[in-house]
């Protein structure tokens, strides 16, 4: 009896389910291989010459024949573009901070913010270079000053999301302004904290290669616009290649981030 009832366990068990492709993993390589396919066709079937639009497989040789001096260029962009972000992070939110402390204080600062985004970044750093001369530190400041204003507007967004009905219970049990700033205010900005971080980041590339392009011997703004000058159409593709990897790279930093730090405010099967 007992062999009978063992037999029909065993025959009860469900089969392993086969392999299955995870294809929402693979769709960002898949559709990035795809671009660059409809990409060589489109030039294939155009026939526009290099010097207009180049041929992926054109790029990816340029990118192999002047790997040296790109990749020098991809490590300067890619530290004044980080140094610029960390300041522009530290500042943002101690000034969203700031701002959500006191309505008075949010009432005078934020016109001027608003303003000061309003102006085009391009056009601060010739301002830039009377000041500091042509180098690294126009580029980290443009790429500080492009990146600085998402991350103090949502800062500020998330304290002022605190529920007045939350306060004034707080209030009511004793609790310190600065209490629900530490214990309530700040847990809720981070959601928006993380989240400006990967807006923030891509602007601070463009910052950064604004910069370079205009005010620098170096870094990959520099070399695509020296690229230009020589009528070198696959590098200045080459050059916007290596800044999409860094940019990217970049973004899935901060995206990874906001899942470990946010993950508690990320239930909602839309977050994935």
């Amino acid at each position: 009896m007992s062999t009978v009832t063992e037999n029909n366990a065993v025959a009860a068990t469900p089969p392993k389910p086969a392999f299955r492709i995870n294809w929402i993993k693979l769709a960002p390589v898949l559709y990035t291989i795809g671009l660059f396919v409809l990409w060589e066709l489109a030039v294939i079937i155009s026939g526009l010459p290099h010097t207009v639009l180049p041929a992926p497989s054109r790029v990816f040789q340029a990118i192999v024949q002047y790997w040296s001096p790109i990749w020098k260029n991809s490590l300067q962009t890619f530290y004044t573009t980080t140094l610029g972000f960390l300041i522009a992070v530290v500042a943002g939110m101690a000034i969203g901070l700031l701002i959500g402390w006191s309505r008075a204080i949010y009432a005078g600062l934020y016109p001027i913010m608003v303003g000061f985004n309003a102006i085009p970044k391009v056009a601060l750093v010739p301002i830039l270079v009377i000041w500091f001369g042509i180098g690294t530190v126009p580029a980290v400041l443009t790429a500080f000053l492009i990146s600085f204003f998402p991350i103090v507007v949502n800062v500020a967004t998330g304290l002022a999301t605190i529920e007045p009905e939350t306060e004034d219970v707080l209030r009511a049990l004793g609790a310190k302004k600065m209490d629900i700033m530490l214990k309530v205010g700040i847990p809720r900005s981070m959601p928006y904290f993380f989240g400006s971080l990967k807006v923030a980041i891509t602007l601070a590339f463009v910052g950064s290669v604004i910069s370079e392009t205009v005010a620098s011997n170096n870094g990959l703004g520099n070399m695509m616009a020296s690229a230009q000058s020589q009528f070198n159409v696959p590098l200045v593709f080459a050059g916007l290649i290596m800044l999409a990897v860094e940019g990217i790279a970049m973004y899935a930093l901060m995206a990874w981030l906001e899942r470990r730090m946010t993950g508690w405010a990320h239930r909602s099967s839309m977050a994935a």
